[in-house]
């Protein structure tokens, strides 16, 4: 069996990677680099694999996935959740981006028509590979996926998290005997501090602003993360209006029909019951002058609402602006965090609302990581993928000091088992 990094090799983007078995070649995942202009993985021809598997529905994992279906197309399997966040996600990626991307919304809709959609913790066959889905905690519907052709055992974590948040549980790690892990390693040279005492601090600074007569932005990825923010508000009881706007309504939409992937469907629920709702440009103008806490993709301020309402509450210093997602590098949230700049009618202005960084990752970190790598069954190699270089490289060299046989892939490279 062989595998051949194609993405998310040494950087965070267009994961993907290919795995040659003895008579079916599958895609595990096909994502993007979500920038200005869009980044790719490796190019394989659609006529020289059997199937696809999608981990989760962000873009930088399924996000190049239509490009696979300009003509019959191949089989693809992910959970149903995933298959519908991820049709939402990637249309939007259509309109945002058509003119960079090599397929059309025609090619996303034979995409899903092609699309096998199955539960966590239930099994489906492409070729000779029986796969197995478990729940990977990162965003709802996400997994973890273990693919086994009766010789092999091969698992892709995608993106994981351990630890059980409001919205979703943590992940299972039972994955048996392997011969082969490919992991992200977006976080595994540093821990996360406490969430309790993240959510105590995100609060009583939000409140501090609202206090003060300014609006609070928090630009939040639109499946996972904006409710995950609403959620925490609302069992902490905020008391001052709360807003939500973008496409992060629409996901609303879709997790209230899959209760079964969510921790707590009863918070949720109250959670969006707790909202208001942004849905015109009026409704923005307003909102933005009335004291309050405005959650809105796109979660690096690439787009979406969140750019309008960065524009509109960067200028003033009782405002405030949230950040409690990764920010790729290059992307206006990056530039924002380490520079205090944000781009208004294409000129760089220096930002004078307050800027604050809350660690809500969704990301298990190092201590969570070398526990959970200690206790792996069948002594496999370990490929260390989804992180800036450094990171990559460190887990790899710390995985090797606990006795496995690690490496950080560059894009390209071809691994045997």
């Amino acid at each position: 069996m062989n595998i051949t990094a194609l993405g998310a090799a040494r950087e965070v983007g267009r994961s993907s990677f290919l795995l040659n078995g003895d008579k079916t070649k599958l895609l595990l995942d096909s994502g993007v680099l979500v920038s200005r202009e869009p980044g790719f993985p490796i190019h394989v021809k659609p006529k020289d694999i059997d199937g696809i598997v999608l981990t989760h529905a962000h873009l930088d994992h399924s996000g190049n996935s239509p490009s696979f279906f300009l003509k019959e197309g191949v089989d693809i399997h992910a959970t149903a959740l995933t298959l519908e966040l991820s049709g939402l996600l990637i249309e939007d990626f259509i309109k945002l981006s058509g003119l960079n991307l090599p397929f059309e919304s025609i090619d996303l809709g034979n995409m899903l028509k092609r699309a096998k959609g199955v539960n966590n913790n239930d099994e489906s066959q492409i070729g000779e590979f029986r796969i197995k889905f478990f729940e990977a905690g990162h965003i709802p519907g996400a997994s973890i996926i273990r693919m086994d052709n009766g010789e092999k055992r091969v698992l892709y974590t995608g993106d994981i998290s351990l630890h059980d948040m409001n919205l979703i549980r943590g992940a299972v790690t039972d994955w048996g005997d392997l011969d082969l892990i490919i992991t992200e390693s977006t976080y595994a040279t540093a821990d996360h501090p406490p969430r309790n005492q993240v959510e105590e601090d995100f609060v009583l600074f939000l409140k501090e602003v609202v206090e003060r007569s300014g609006v609070a932005l928090i630009p939040a990825f639109s499946v996972g993360r904006a409710q995950e923010m609403a959620c925490i508000l609302r069992k902490r009881n905020f008391p001052y209006p709360v807003a939500m706007d973008g496409m992060a309504l629409k996901t609303n939409e879709i997790l209230l029909r899959y209760p079964e992937s969510l921790k707590d469907p009863s918070l949720f629920k109250k959670s969006i019951d707790n909202l208001e709702l942004i849905r015109t440009i009026a409704d923005r103008k307003r909102i933005v002058k009335q004291p309050s806490v405005i959650i809105s993709p796109a979660g690096m301020l690439v787009g979406g609402a969140s750019v309008f309402y960065n524009n509109e509450l960067s200028r003033s210093s009782k405002n405030a602006i949230c950040i409690v997602s990764f920010q790729v590098p290059g992307t206006p949230g990056r530039t924002l965090l380490e520079r205090g700049l944000t781009i208004i009618n294409g000129r760089p202005h220096k930002v004078k609302a307050e800027v604050r960084r809350f660690d809500f990752s969704s990301h298990s970190g190092k201590t969570e990581m070398m526990n959970l790598f200690r206790n792996v069954k069948g002594n496999p190699k370990v490929l260390t993928v989804h992180g800036e270089a450094e990171s990559c490289i460190k887990f790899a060299e710390d995985l090797r000091s606990i006795g496995l046989d690690s490496s950080a892939p560059i894009a390209g490279e071809n691994f045997k088992i």
